[in-house]
């Protein structure tokens, strides 16, 4: 589960293979050249326990799809399934829909085993839920594919959900996720893992479908140990202000639930905005930065703090 173009969101190179999980492009976590740097430079004193936590939000996938439901679509194939348009009449219903189907799905395997017997709904969910694709994601995702994606996961918990900015309302809608799953293992001992990331959502004939999804791991013992990187303020202030030397003035965080966002005053006269999102391993991921125009509006921009290292060499 891996958005601020190239910082946290940074697609997979072109010599790297494409990896599939969960009906997404896993993407691995991306590291700067100073972070070692600026790791040793920085040794805030933290509790480092509030990392090795997991998730106890309540979960946002609760929309109930029983029998009556799935018996229709039991023993056809993916292409055989015509869905109800409502369950895709808006981006933010479609998404809930999505998850809510995927909750009970299972493809555990007899290296990656959980469970005593049968696991929710097993694999039936899943040709349905691959009907919330655009046919271009179909065709990039091809159904076996998008199945063995799921290898080893037994249920799947929507935990976050949040509509990133779009002033100009331009197409595709992006909306960050934050999962969390129940694993099988080789010892049968089931694990919680979390992954987050950016779900891309288009109009394909009249319902809001899904056209791309990639996906970045949790891991709970990384911020534990490294540094600065884990905390929004301090990303701000060392990328934004020590290394592109941006900020006139920071002004305080705002804090609603998991997002947190920090505006600045910038030395070029303009005001910018970083939103994070908290995860459940405590760390804030940089998902959109803005500028003010002209006219007072938000607008998207692009920031990118290597660039400004490149630029003192």
């Amino acid at each position: 589960m891996r958005f601020w173009k190239r910082a946290r969101f940074q697609r997979l190179s072109a010599e790297q293979p494409t990896v599939f999980v969960m009906g997404a492009e896993m993407q691995s976590r991306q590291w700067r050249k100073r972070e070692q740097v600026e790791q040793q430079a920085i040794k805030p004193k933290l509790d480092v326990e509030q990392f090795f936590r997991p998730s106890c939000r309540s979960i946002l996938n609760r929309r109930v799809f029983g029998y009556q439901f799935f018996a229709p679509y039991s023993e056809k194939t993916y292409d055989e399934i015509h869905l109800p348009p409502s369950l895709m009449e808006t981006p933010e219903q479609m998404l809930l829909n999505y998850f809510s189907i995927l909750r009970e799905a299972e493809n555990l395997t007899s290296s990656l085993i959980g469970g005593c017997g049968t696991v929710g709904e097993a694999r039936e969910p899943f040709p349905i839920a691959y009907n919330f694709f655009t046919k271009a994601y179909q065709q990039k995702m091809p159904y076996a594919s998008y199945l063995s994606s799921f290898e080893g996961i037994g249920h799947t918990n929507l935990i976050k959900l949040y509509k990133l900015p779009n002033p100009t309302n331009k197409p595709p809608l992006q909306f960050f996720v934050e999962l969390e799953t129940i694993n099988g293992t080789a010892t049968g001992v089931t694990g919680f893992q979390y992954h987050y990331g950016i779900i891309s959502v288009i109009q394909e004939e009249g319902l809001s479908k899904i056209d791309a999804i990639t996906l970045t791991g949790e891991d709970f013992l990384c911020a534990a140990y490294h540094g600065w990187r884990q905390k929004a303020e301090d990303v701000v202030d060392i990328e934004y202000g020590g290394w592109c030397k941006f900020i006139k003035k920071r002004l305080p965080t705002k804090r609603d639930g998991f997002v947190k966002t920090i505006d600045i005053i910038g030395t070029d006269g303009h005001d910018y905005r970083f939103i994070f999102i908290q995860l459940t391993n405590d760390t804030d991921v940089l998902v959109s930065q803005l500028v003010k125009g002209k006219q007072g509006q938000w607008e998207v921009t692009h920031i990118d703090p290597e660039k400004c290292i490149e630029e003192q060499k």
